[in-house]
């Protein structure tokens, strides 16, 4: 009699039958409203790329066609002369401008701009900490030539008393060292640009640390921590990375603002190593002020510093997003 057996083998469990939210979510995959939406998201993203490269083209294009024809050393030349024959112009001194500049603006404009965030949103009661984050709010909006004629009339006046107090105290290191001439130098401008950057910084800033979890800050306080050992612990971490990229918004404005340097400085084709002597100059304010009247060769070299300028931002941008990245890991968001 043949006896048959049974499998010891089993079969798979049959997964549970899908949930109403499950259905919904791939119902919902498929309406034509959600592949409309994805339709326009991916094409304005090709769109903005397809914008800057078109940019990248332009610029460099024109600028090969001045470059070709310079007699000088594009990248180090001390000069701007593109009406004589041969045409003799360069950069070195827009770039060493607009750096130092753009650095006074950060090493000034950030701590300021962190501590003003920090108590609006942990130490100012609301009905203080609103109107302060509404006067930062209307001061973002202020147009850059009313910054620049500010600039001009009020605080380069009143420059001359620090610079005359770090000429004293600092003068001996050369680089606050003052000739008694009018401040209308890297170092104003620096301080002007700090003021027109303090706003995003802030902005941007206030918002991260508003974002904080709110179970992160009584964690640290159930520990005993103090206010500021909770901002150092809880806060400041989370917030790295967005105070990051509120820092490189403010880059990118006092790197490309023109107005306001161009009221205030004095340019000329010099590199001081003092930051309080007047002279110098940025990419854009060189831009600004010789476009109207140069040639069609000068536009050129003009658009040829413009891409240089352009570089510079793509290269501090790739900065900042390559520290988010590798702070990223470290922040509190991932706690």
């Amino acid at each position: 009699m043949d006896i048959s057996t049974q499998s010891t083998q089993t079969s798979p469990p049959t997964p549970p039958p899908p949930t109403a939210e499950q259905k919904r979510a791939a119902r919902g995959a498929t309406r034509p409203g959600d592949r409309i939406f994805l339709g326009l998201s991916r094409g304005s993203g090709i769109f903005l790329l397809v914008i800057m490269a078109a940019i990248a083209v332009f610029l460099t294009y024109r600028a090969t066609l001045a470059i070709s024809k310079d007699e000088a050393n594009f990248l180090t030349a001390f000069e701007w002369n593109t009406g004589t024959i041969p045409p003799k112009f360069g950069i070195a001194v827009l770039a060493y401008g607009t750096i130092v500049s753009s650095i006074i603006a950060m090493v000034i404009a950030v701590p300021i701009a962190v501590a003003i965030a920090l108590f609006i949103t942990h130490y100012a009661p609301r009905k203080l900490g609103g109107p302060i984050a509404y006067v930062i709010d209307l001061l973002a909006a202020v147009p850059s030539i009313v910054y620049g004629l500010w600039g001009a009339l009020i605080l380069v006046p009143q420059m001359e008393g620090l610079f005359g107090w770090l000429d004293n105290y600092f003068g001996w290191t050369g680089i606050f060292s003052w000739d008694d001439g009018p401040a209308r130098s890297m170092l104003t401008v620096g301080i002007l640009l700090a003021i027109m950057i303090l706003p995003i910084i802030t902005n941007v800033s206030r918002e991260v640390f508003r974002q904080v979890p709110q179970m992160h800050e009584e964690a640290a306080l159930a520990l005993g921590a103090t206010r500021w050992e909770v901002i150092r612990m809880a806060v400041l971490p989370f917030g790295r990375s967005g105070v990051i990229s509120a820092s490189m918004l403010g880059l990118g404005r006092a790197l490309g603002e023109t107005m306001a340097v161009a009221t205030v400085l004095s340019p000329d084709f010099d590199i001081h190593l003092s930051l309080l002597n007047p002279g110098g100059g940025t990419f854009a304010q060189n831009i600004a002020s010789k476009f109207g009247e140069a040639s069609p060769f000068g536009r050129d070299a003009l658009i040829a510093s413009g891409l240089v300028l352009f570089v510079i931002t793509l290269l501090v941008n790739g900065a900042a997003r390559a520290i988010i990245a590798r702070r990223k890991e470290y922040s509190g968001a991932n706690a």
